[in-house]
């Protein structure tokens, strides 16, 4: 029988992959984004997310069997706090009822290789406390001492650890539910488009991710493993940051940091 998944960032990148490959394999898919989605809702507010969770609950009849979270933002800014982090928690929590109702439902959300990198720990602590206008402060605080960059990888960082918490939470595992992270290394999508086009950033980006593997990856390759996760024939995959990253991570980690 076909599935019914709801897909977040649907519109470009990694989500507008995934959706070709799980209508391709005859999935129905609930698209989720700010435009050309069936369900147009900014995941940067409070009432977009609210909005967002009651479209899907409404579309799926209140039955969901998996759940994709590929939105994100990479501009530097408070943004990133709403949409990267609370944009995944507070959908899967308000989404939980209709993937409890699902027999075999799945949730998969996008991390990236960046949460392997500095972050600021107080806004991570922030984010894993669900203390929204405490940790978007504190990302503009990080903006006006001149450290930006550390935002991005904190919403990373923070939401593998929420995932690995999570996963073994009661409602979870115990009901036999997976949930898992993908990070990926550096993809050829809109929003890493400007780095591509300018070689100072990308040597920077090269020497920040190294992909010895194929190098920069296409959207379809995190894609086809989010496909995976949420399928059926996932029965024991949980509580996973998988690195979609052409070997960036084994490249700037220890070996024996596995």
């Amino acid at each position: 029988m076909p599935r019914t998944i709801a897909v977040t960032g649907s519109a470009s990148g990694i989500g507008a992959a995934l959706v070709r490959i799980l209508e391709a394999r005859g999935d129905r898919v609930i698209t989720v984004d700010r435009v050309d989605a069936d369900l147009v809702a900014d995941l940067a507010t409070a009432d977009g997310r609210a909005a967002a969770v009651a479209g899907v609950t409404e579309r799926c009849d209140g039955v969901l069997d998996g759940l994709v979270t590929c939105a994100g933002t990479s501009v530097p800014s408070p943004l990133m706090v709403e949409v990267n982090y609370f944009g995944t928690v507070e959908l899967v929590a308000g989404l939980q009822p209709a993937l409890a109702a699902s027999k075999a439902c799945r949730v998969a959300v996008v991390g990236s290789i960046s949460g392997t990198q500095p972050h600021d720990a107080e806004l991570v602590d922030l984010l894993l406390a669900g203390r929204t206008t405490a940790a978007t402060d504190r990302a503009a605080a990080l903006v006006a001492e001149g450290a930006p960059t550390r935002i991005y990888p904190s919403t990373k960082a923070a939401l593998a650890r929420w995932a690995r918490t999570t996963c073994i939470a009661p409602g979870w595992a115990d009901a036999g539910v997976p949930l898992n992270v993908i990070a990926p290394g550096v993809i050829l999508t809109p929003m890493s488009a400007g780095l591509m086009d300018d070689p100072k950033l990308r040597a920077v980006m090269d020497a920040a991710v190294p992909m010895p593997l194929n190098g920069y990856a296409e959207p379809e390759a995190p894609a086809e493993l989010l496909a995976w996760l949420v399928s059926e024939a996932n029965s024991h995959v949980t509580g996973q940051v998988i690195y979609v990253d052409g070997g960036a991570e084994a490249t700037l980690r220890p070996a024996e940091h596995y």
